[in-house]
C-alpha cells in the first residue's frame, strides 16, 4: 500500500537535537542489539541515526496511531533496512515487545501525565537486560529549580494545556522513580537548548 504523500511529519526541533543526541547514543549504547524507541513522533529520529548506528536495529513506537504512517514513511526513506515497522506503544498499557537491549525516549515524560512516566520505567523494567541503558532526553529540573528562563516559561505554557503536565525534576521526581523501577542513574549530559540527555542503567538482578 503506498504512503499518502502527506503522511510524513516534520517537527524542526528534530534536525537541531539530532546530532547531540546521536553522539550520546554512539557512546552508551551496545556495538548491536534492538533500541526501543518510545513516543518516536514524526520517526525523524530513526530515519536519521540508526545509518550512524550499524550494529542496531531501531525499533520505533508512539501512542498515537496516527503517528505510524509518518515514522514508516521515514523509516522507507532512510536507505536502511534496520529500522522496524512502528508499535502503537502506550507505556501505562501491555507493551506488544518482550525483550530490547535499550529504550530511548525523548520529548515525553513532560507532555504527558507523571503515569507516563511510571509506565515508562516499569515497561523497560520488563524488557531490558542487566545494565542496559535506558535513555530519556529533554528539559529537566535540578534540585527543584528550572535551569533556564526558557524552560520556566516552556513549564507554564505546558501546565496551561494540561496541569498534569510540566518540565520533571530529575534529582527529586524521575531518580526516585527509577531507582523504585530498579534503574541507577549512569551519565547526565548537557544539550542544547537547555535540555538533558540522561542515562539509566538497569541494575543487575
Amino acid at each position: 500500500m503506498t504512503e499518502p504523500k502527506n503522511a510524513l511529519r516534520h517537527a524542526p526541533a528534530t534536525s537541531r537535537n539530532r546530532d547531540a543526541i546521536l553522539e550520546v547514543l554512539k557512546s552508551v549504547l551496545p556495538p548491536e542489539g534492538v533500541l526501543l524507541e518510545i513516543a518516536s513522533g514524526t520517526g525523524e529520529h530513526a530515519a536519521y541515526m540508526t545509518p550512524a548506528l550499524p550494529g542496531i536495529t531501531w525499533q520505533p513506537s508512539d501512542a498515537d496511531p496516527s503517528a505510524l504512517a509518518s515514522i514508516d514513511g521515514h523509516a522507507k526513506q532512510s536507505g536502511t533496512d534496520r529500522i522496524r515497522p512502528a508499535l502503537a506503544i502506550t507505556t501505562t498499557d501491555p507493551w506488544p515487545i518482550d525483550h530490547a537491549d535499550a529504550v530511548l525516549c525523548c520529548n515525553m515524560i513532560h507532555i504527558s501525565p507523571w503515569a507516563s512516566a511510571e509506565g515508562l520505567f516499569d515497561g523497560a523494567a520488563r524488557i531490558l537486560p542487566s545494565q542496559a541503558p535506558l535513555i530519556l532526553y529533554g528539559p529537566f529540573r535540578r534540585n527543584g529549580q528550572h535551569t533556564a528562563a526558557s524552560n520556566v516559561a516552556f513549564d507554564d505554557m505546558l501546565k496551561a494545556q494540561d496541569p498534569r503536565w510540566g518540565v520533571r525534576c530529575l534529582d527529586t521526581e524521575v531518580m526516585p522513580l527509577a531507582a523504585q523501577a530498579g534503574f541507577t542513574l549512569d551519565e547526565v549530559h548537557e544539550m542544547p537548548a537547555n535540555n538533558l540527555t540522561v542515562v539509566f542503567r538497569r541494575r543487575m538482578a
